[in-house]
């Protein structure tokens, strides 16, 4: 079905999809958010921590997921006063320790993604399985193109 905006950049587009989507996605999820008992911002921390590569910054994850660095700072301060993740040195920054999740902080996440995935089995009868695996290693691709561009500039 073609709508009247079908004609804009691909681009602008997919802006306005991901967008209608995190949304819903977040009012659906919402539940099994709040039983954790972390707010939006510290729930986006420490699933970047927990999930990432390589231990990251504030920065880098501010960067990563779009939001001022005071943002994640606040969220960071939160997690770490709560014991859910840790700072540590950083040899290639001075003042920028690097986040690494704590034990107490994975065992959260994982009672998080637990909740969440109850949700998700809900769901799935709904939706096309295979299409979704493929939507997410395609988001995944897009994503990593533009951080990489995005660092170059």
């Amino acid at each position: 079905m073609q709508g009247q905006f079908d004609s804009r950049h691909p681009l602008v587009g997919l802006v306005d999809e991901t967008s209608r989507l995190a949304g819903r996605l977040k009012s659906v999820f919402a539940v099994s958010r709040q039983s954790i008992g972390l707010n939006d911002s510290e729930i986006m921390v420490i699933n970047a921590v927990v999930e990432a590569e390589r231990a990251p910054t504030v920065a880098q994850i501010g960067r990563s997921l779009g939001h001022p660095r005071q943002l994640i700072q606040r969220a960071a301060n939160s997690l770490r006063d709560a014991g859910l993740i840790e700072t540590v040195d950083n040899p290639d920054h001075k003042r920028a320790p690097l986040l690494k999740p704590t034990e107490k902080g994975v065992a959260l996440k994982r009672k998080a993604d637990t909740m969440a995935e109850e949700v998700a089995e809900e769901l799935m009868p709904a939706l096309d399985e295979n299409g979704v695996r493929e939507t997410t290693v395609a988001l995944r691709a897009i994503r990593k193109q533009l951080e990489a561009r995005l660092r170059v500039s």
